[in-house]
């Protein structure tokens, strides 16, 4: 027999659902367009007990781009099995999942927060602040993908490629969103073609980036992604 009182959150506890639930109506509307008593509603609270755990909007929202961004970077850890090529597409299907999931919010986090200030205000604190989460995102990308090639100290070339790489996973993503014109799963793989081309492009000024592709291109099986983009070149001088 149940007596219907509700467990009694714990301090953190309520802040977690909180963040949970902006993190939510962020994902899909502005932040701007979210007010504090839809927040509330959804958690299930008044709109006073927001404010006792949040002093406003702002927090709140910098609360959950924090929550967002660390499940972004995470989307980017990959098994260090099987071929490259295989373990980019993974990653890209995992990125795409969370483009998908959390669209405004995403489009706020890479442009360095929402359009318009939130509850009135945009502080130099708050753009910095964003930022940061921004480029711990990247910074865990780039790490990833070096620890995937087996690189621990990269050269000139080598950050060049993936830090460029890196942005146009962003780039495309951000464009896909308006109005998904390409189908995604033709993005993801175009986005592992296009690491190979990066990748192509640098070994023909590094030797170092030379023997980087040879070691991608040796592990990488007929029917893999890599193998795939130099058939689909091959095809166009036929």
């Amino acid at each position: 027999m149940t007596t219907g009182v509700r467990r009694r959150m714990g301090v953190e506890e309520r802040r977690q659902q909180l963040i949970g639930v902006a993190l939510d109506l962020f994902s899909r509307r502005s932040p701007d367009e979210v007010s504090i008593d839809e927040i509330a509603t959804a958690a299930g609270i008044s709109r006073p007990l927001v404010y006792h755990y949040f002093p406003g909007k702002l927090s709140l929202y910098e609360a959950a781009l924090q929550r967002a961004s660390e499940d972004l970077a995470s989307r980017f850890a990959e098994p260090h099995d099987g071929p490259l090529g295989a373990r980019l597409l993974r990653v890209m299907g995992r990125f795409f999942d969370f483009v998908d999931e959390h669209g405004p919010g995403f489009s706020a986090l890479m442009r360095g927060g929402p359009a318009v200030p939130v509850d009135g205000v945009r502080s130099k604190e708050h753009v910095s602040a964003t930022h940061a989460l921004i480029d711990s995102v990247r910074q865990a990308a780039y790490d990833q993908i070096l620890s995937h090639l087996g690189v621990t100290d990269a050269s000139p070339r080598l950050e060049l490629v993936v830090r460029s790489w890196i942005s146009l996973a962003e780039s495309t993503a951000l464009i896909w969103l308006d109005g998904r014109r390409i189908p995604r799963a033709e993005l993801e793989i175009q986005l592992v073609h296009d690491f190979a081309a990066l990748a192509a492009v640098g070994a023909a000024h590094d030797e170092d980036m030379a023997e980087l592709l040879r070691k991608m291109v040796k592990e990488e099986p007929a029917d893999g992604p890599f193998a795939e983009l130099v058939g689909r070149l091959i095809a166009l001088g036929s």
